[in-house]
């Protein structure tokens, strides 16, 4: 008569060793998932970063939302050579998420971009108005030809930035960015040298 119940509390005590097992995440091909994933995962906050980092972050936003502009303008025109509308939906394409993630990590760090407020004239390759309005009153291959000069004095000023995070910064994610960005506005510039040449 005990052999029955022997067997159902080794049973019970086999269960319950289990069920602590895996509440424990030891049990074996278990995936515990949440928690691995807050061990593992660094969010951009915890990364060291520097003066520099913020610039950077502080002068590109600008910078990178007046590209975008410059590219709504073109794209809304009449006229425009096909590849100079590709180019400028190529850099919306890029530089609308590095926007984001350059607010992101100015959020992390405790800091803002209102310290650029006034200065984006200084900035290197900034468009003043005059230019604004200059390509806004443009058309055809007129546009085509003022977008393309202007955009690719832009570039060379966000791949100068770029190149004094790199020389200066501190922030592996930034860095990574402005990387990004001298290799690629560097391509742009020669595709837009070599449209240049074909308009």
């Amino acid at each position: 008569m005990l052999r029955p119940r022997k067997y159902l509390l080794a049973t019970a005590a086999v269960a319950t060793a289990l069920t602590l097992s895996a509440c424990t995440g030891n049990m074996p091909g278990m995936d515990m998932g949440g928690s691995t994933e807050e061990t593992t995962t660094a969010p951009s906050a915890t990364a060291p970063f520097n003066a520099a980092d913020v610039m950077f972050a502080q002068m590109m936003i600008p910078h990178h939302e007046q590209a975008v502009e410059m590219s709504d303008v073109i794209l809304a025109k009449d006229g425009i050579d096909q590849k100079v509308l590709d180019l400028a939906t190529e850099i919306k394409a890029a530089q609308e998420p590095e926007i984001k993630q350059l607010q992101e990590w100015l959020t992390d760090w405790g800091s803002d971009d209102s310290g650029m407020s006034g200065m984006d004239d200084g900035m290197d390759g900034m468009m003043s108005d005059d230019d604004m309005k200059a390509l806004d009153n443009a058309s055809g291959a007129q546009a085509s030809t003022l977008f393309l000069e202007q955009m690719m004095v832009h570039h060379q000023g966000a791949i100068d930035m770029a190149q004094t995070e790199l020389d200066g910064g501190q922030n592996s994610d930034a860095k990574v960015m402005a990387e990004q960005i001298v290799t690629t506005q560097t391509e742009e510039i020669d595709v837009m040298k070599d449209l240049l040449a074909s308009l």
